[in-house]
């Protein structure tokens, strides 16, 4: 149990010196405000020369505060050590790039790789289960007194962040924010589900026999038959399951075709298969 914890605060640490990194090594430089406190921080750089490592210091610590009244203890310690090592990292991070040269002329490049790094930084962070506070604590607030769902929450905040954005440094760098933002999201999602490698296919056909045949003797699969009803014709049918590996995808398609042209099936990404033995 010890060890787990041990490996959960090394992934998260990992994760926010990454995510630090990526913000002073792509995004600073360009200031491409890709939204939350360090995005803004951007803004009062350039209005009242504040660093953004102090402004997201001050934010963090503040809204910490109401963490504590208004979310309680337990979830505010889930923000404690981010609010902490954060800003450093970002005051860290903001000497460190100056010996790391990217090489990148073109501001497109720039977004890509940093939505690719931010992405898997705070893909790593949210396995944990822990975050760096700043806005999440607000959206947390926001949804729980307000009733706001947490991605309405999110997207609002963020809106009105690269607005402010448009407006200060000219609509271009808020597009790029908006890029990045969207490939970040992407590589977040791979990093906290994985990359699927199964395709779990679920299939109505009227020649039901042959293609557990197929599934069972040619492909070596299993399959599973579920008792379906049809919502129109409210008649009784048979539903086969099976999962098979991504590159075997066409080939169960096609024979199922091949077999039943007027087939129905639903194709979905399979991310874990367990046996429960």
């Amino acid at each position: 149990m010890k060890k787990n914890n041990v490996i959960k605060y090394v992934v998260f640490i990992s994760g926010i010196f990454l995510y630090a990194l990526s913000f002073n090594l792509f995004y600073a430089p360009y200031n491409i405000m890709i939204g939350g406190t360090t995005g803004l921080s951007l803004v009062f750089r350039e209005w009242v020369n504040i660093s953004p490592s102090l402004f997201v210091a001050i934010v963090s610590f503040t809204l910490i505060i109401f963490s504590f009244i208004y979310l309680g203890l337990k979830a505010t310690l889930k923000t404690v050590l981010g609010t902490i090592l954060y800003p450093i990292f970002l005051e860290i991070t903001s000497y460190l790039v100056l010996y790391l040269d990217t090489n990148l002329s073109s501001t497109l490049l720039v977004v890509i790789y940093g939505g690719i790094l931010t992405g898997f930084a705070n893909g790593l962070m949210l396995k944990t289960g822990y975050t760096t506070g700043g806005f999440n604590i607000l959206y947390q607030i926001m949804n729980k007194y307000l009733k706001i769902p947490m991605g309405s929450s999110i997207l609002a905040i963020n809106v009105v962040i690269l607005v402010l954005g448009a407006y200060v440094f000219g609509l271009s760098n808020a597009l790029y924010a908006i890029i990045a933002l969207y490939i970040s999201s992407v590589v977040t999602d791979r990093v906290i589900i994985g990359v699927s490698n199964s395709k779990t296919f679920y299939i109505v056909t009227s020649h039901e026999d042959e293609v557990k045949e197929l599934i069972i003797n040619k492909l070596s699969h299993t399959v599973t038959e579920i008792n379906a009803r049809g919502g129109y014709s409210n008649k009784n049918k048979k539903m086969l399951m099976c999962v098979v590996p991504t590159k075997e995808y066409f080939i169960l398609k096609e024979a199922v075709l091949e077999l039943d042209k007027d087939a129905f099936f639903l194709i979905t990404d399979t991310y874990e298969v367990s046996s429960g033995s």
